[in-house]
C-alpha cells in the first residue's frame, strides 16, 4: 500500500522517513520529494508499506503526530489519473 506523508520538517531526510516506517512493516519504497533546482526537501514524501494492514496501522499512530518539530499528515496516496 502507498502512502503519502505531508507537511514533513523541511530538514527530514529520506532515511529517517523511511526508519520512521519501518517499525509498521516492510518498506519497500520510500521516496522524499525534492525540489529540482535547490535539492532542498518540499516537505512531503510516498512510502510504500507491502502489507495493507501494516500500511493501515501506520496511518492510524503517525497521522497528526509530531515528528521534527511539524505535525504530520499520513494517508493513502491516490493513483494519479493519466
Amino acid at each position: 500500500m502507498k502512502l503519502i506523508v505531508l507537511n514533513l520538517a523541511r530538514k527530514t531526510t529520506e532515511r529517517e522517513l523511511r526508519d520512521l516506517f519501518r517499525q509498521y512493516g516492510y518498506v519497500r519504497s520510500c521516496d522524499l520529494v525534492l525540489d529540482k533546482d535547490t535539492g532542498a526537501s518540499k516537505g512531503f514524501g510516498f512510502v510504500e508499506i507491502s502489507k495493507r494492514k501494516d500500511a493501515e496501522l501506520a496511518i492510524k499512530d503517525l497521522n497528526n503526530r509530531v515528528i521534527g518539530g511539524s505535525k504530520i499528515r499520513v494517508k493513502e496516496a491516490k493513483e494519479k489519473k493519466a
